[in-house]
């Protein structure tokens, strides 16, 4: 059941991209931390499983650099950091700091699926970007840091992970 922010009559401001940038600069802090810790987890399980000598092996090999595995992982854990914020409160540690909140048009809370689909929008751009990065070199940059921009600027109020999630960032009013 979806929480209820506010009424659904009142509408608050969106939020700024000066605010959107700041909290994302504040959770890509925290969520590189989540990754070292999943990491961390996912090779103590990973060696457990293998078998240490086998897996310290595996490592000197150069047979480890590429796991799909981990990189699933490290997709989900922070997927489901994501999404377990949006859906209950609206606001990850970041977003909560410098007071915006994700909701619906309504004022109630943005639902798992809007939750995955706000993650995969912004995932696939960023994916895109440094996979053109990475190929085609510097000069993409050129290409990516605006359409990064236009990821999460909001145009009319609302960016294109909004737009895609049907969902809203907004101003949260001072208690």
């Amino acid at each position: 059941m979806p929480r209820r922010f506010h009424e659904a009559d009142k509408l608050l401001p969106p939020a700024t991209g000066l605010k959107r940038a700041l909290a994302i600069i504040y959770d890509g802090l925290i969520s590189i931390a989540v990754l070292l810790v999943a990491s961390w987890a996912y090779t103590m399980m990973a060696g457990w499983i293998t078998g240490w000598d086998d897996y310290e092996q595996m490592a000197e090999a150069g047979q480890l650099s590429g796991d799909p595995g981990l990189t699933f992982v490290l997709f989900l854990v922070l997927y489901l950091f994501f999404a377990y914020f949006w859906t209950r409160i609206g606001q990850t540690l970041g977003m909560q700091v410098w007071r915006v909140r994700i909701e619906n048009m309504d004022g109630t809370s943005v639902s798992w699926t809007q939750a995955l689909i706000r993650y995969v929008t912004a995932s696939a751009i960023v994916f895109l970007t440094l996979l053109g990065a990475y190929y085609i070199g510097a000069l993409t940059l050129l290409l990516s840091i605006p359409a990064i921009v236009a990821l999460f600027y909001p145009i009319n109020g609302l960016s294109l992970t909004d737009r895609a999630s049907d969902s809203v960032v907004v101003q949260v009013e001072k208690k």
